[in-house]
């Protein structure tokens, strides 16, 4: 736990916090209130291991010194139950000290105690050291404040209050405003399910839980706020995962009079005072990479860079093989990409790259091609139908094995970053304690539906083109770049923002190229489209997912390891039940009715 003074968190029931005190405090009357951790009796001699946020103190119950009914009470009290204690705070001699506690100098003896809060045997075990083998997950979602008082919990919370404080700290430092937008808003999807939340009052509408701030912070711009920050809290009804939540909470920012290198710059700043607060140096500045010189280095627009894994296009290799998969692949317009893998020929077995080839298939291709340069010559079942010329072609070095994809990109690219990150991953090429940060810039301003061919946007519709692409909008729109950026660490995305389309003339323009007619754009973004007719200054932002940040900064295993209250990966949130059926009265008053019901 983090060293704390405690003059300003005293009570009428304490002096000090337990894991505050320290050998300087020997000598002081103190007076403590906490959970009993942990309890030893010792033919008489009475031992409780007195916890609080602030760590643990061991409080000693001599009969010598400590009237009759305290050290009764001291020897039968149940674990976790919390109780006042009142003693002086003595040095323990130096053969008795525990090196391992942070108070482990000193005790306190007691000579009063009060049980105030009596506590039923625990449900789950508090767990008492940070190796100590832990309930399953359920089970300690199911009891919660249990499981909150374990230090690892509490330390996660604790620091992410302070990145809170730290954001807005630096941000507010910088002229940026706090500004709370509406929780309950209109229904204007981005891509995942609206959370909708039926309205009383006006029978057959709803409200949505916003899914972001987006569209109130660019009002905020064209309002003349100039900057805007937010800790926002945002619902997205979307299947989950290790790193995602029903309700999430992002770093939220905007400004005007602002390119895309002015936010680069102040996120780079951001970044580096959060880093700097859980005691991280980094550098001040981040490399940058455009999305496609990405994907085609390393089949991701969130690579990660902390190991050299390269793809590589082997297309020209199998060009003239009579090799049906390939060729077939070759003729509808796609390639042969792969990767190079020093020392895989030998360090991957037969079973290992079976089980790498099921990663690829998870990810969408229909298997991996396999040659190796071992003697000076390609081995494998597709070398057979590689010309004279492929060695050269493929450029692999003895030792070396080729994985290999034939198919389109869009196939190719995601099987081979899965590849990618296994093979890392089991010939232990990711180096501990390395931080690599990313810009990912120019992304593309669309993509297209593989089943309908219509046209979406890849972040969201308010994004502005880049000036250079302009023409292309009404030429060859899927070739537009976007003003748009991701903050990549490690292989993860931290956040991502663009600037904002300012010119209402334009914003309709990419309404219609998105399918989206006059009407059905005044209907959902009407408000926004005002407010842009009114006057708005060039703006944008970025979003920064600020659960993720506190879940990279403490270590953490999951998001739900830096929530205080988290769902589980079926949205459920066990220690309250929730969700849950509501009596039909309330149904009725909110005229609905559930599928099915014939009441």
């Amino acid at each position: 736990m983090t060293t704390e003074t405690t003059e300003h968190l005293a009570t009428t029931h304490r002096t000090h916090l337990c894991g505050a005190l320290r050998l300087s405090d020997a000598g002081s009357r103190v007076r403590l209130g906490g959970w009993v951790h942990r309890s030893r009796d010792l033919g008489g001699l009475t031992f409780i291991d007195l916890r609080d946020r602030a760590g643990l103190v061991q409080v000693s119950f001599d009969p010598r010194t400590c009237p009759p009914d305290v050290c009764a009470t001291a020897a039968n009290v149940g674990l976790e139950t919390v109780v006042l204690i009142e003693g002086e705070v003595v040095a323990r001699p130096e053969a008795m000290q525990n090196a391992d506690l942070a108070t482990g100098a000193i005790e306190v003896r007691a000579t009063a105690m009060r049980v105030v809060g009596p506590a039923v045997s625990p449900a789950i075990p508090v767990a008492r050291a940070r190796n100590e083998n832990l309930a399953a997950e359920e089970l300690r979602l199911r009891h919660r404040f249990l499981d909150l008082r374990r230090p690892e919990l509490q330390e996660n919370i604790i620091l992410r209050h302070r990145l809170m404080q730290v954001t807005r700290r630096f941000l507010s430092d910088r002229g940026f405003f706090e500004i709370e937008t509406p929780i309950l808003t209109k229904p204007t999807p981005e891509g995942a399910r609206d959370y909708l939340v039926p309205s009383r009052v006006h029978p057959g509408e709803f409200y949505a839980l916003p899914q972001s701030p987006q569209l109130y912070k660019q009002l905020l711009m064209v309002s003349g706020f100039d900057r805007y920050f937010q800790i926002a809290r945002c619902f997205r009804d979307e299947d989950l995962r290790q790193d995602r939540q029903p309700e999430f909470t992002q770093i939220d920012v905007e400004a005007s009079f602002i390119g895309q290198d002015d936010i680069i710059a102040l996120s780079e700043g951001l970044i580096g005072a959060l880093w700097r607060e859980a005691g991280f140096v980094i550098p001040p500045t981040f490399a940058r990479m455009t999305y496609a010189d990405a994907m085609e280095r390393y089949g991701s627009d969130r690579p990660d860079l902390r190991y050299d894994l390269e793809l590589f296009d082997a297309s020209d290799a199998f060009r003239a093989a009579d090799f049906g998969i390939t060729r077939s692949a070759l003729e509808q317009g796609g390639r042969v990409r792969g990767l190079r893998i020093p020392g895989g020929a030998a360090a991957l077995s037969r079973k290992q790259q079976d089980e790498i080839e099921a990663e690829a298939k998870k990810a969408g291709a229909f298997g991996l091609l396999r040659i190796k340069m071992v003697n000076g010559a390609l081995e494998g079942p597709a070398a057979k139908f590689l010309g004279e010329g492929a060695v050269a072609q493929l450029g692999l070095n003895e030792g070396e094995l080729a994985l290999l994809v034939a198919g389109p990109d869009r196939i190719s690219s995601p099987a081979l970053d899965r590849v990618r990150q296994d093979v890392a991953r089991r010939m232990n090429m990711i180096p501990d304690s390395v931080l690599r940060f990313l810009w990912v810039t120019d992304f593309p301003l669309f993509e297209h539906d593989q089943a309908t061919g219509a046209l979406g946007a890849v972040h969201h519709p308010f994004t502005s083109p880049h000036p250079d692409d302009i023409a292309l909008l009404d030429s060859a729109p899927q070739k537009a770049r976007a003003l748009a950026y991701d903050c990549v660490l490690n292989g993860t995305e931290l956040g991502g923002g663009s600037i904002r389309i300012s010119d209402p003339n334009l914003q309709g323009r990419v309404f219609r190229l998105l399918g989206i007619d006059e009407a059905t754009a005044q209907a959902r973004f009407g408000f926004l489209l005002e407010g842009l007719r009114a006057g708005a200054p060039p703006h944008g932002g970025i979003a920064f997912g600020f659960d993720r940040i506190a879940m990279q900064l403490s270590n953490a295993g999951s998001l739900r390891d830096v929530i205080a209250f988290p769902k589980t990966t079926a949205a459920r949130a066990l220690f309250e039940g929730a969700p849950s059926p509501v009596p039909t009265q309330d149904l009725d008053d909110l005229h609905i009715r559930i599928q099915g019901d014939t009441a």
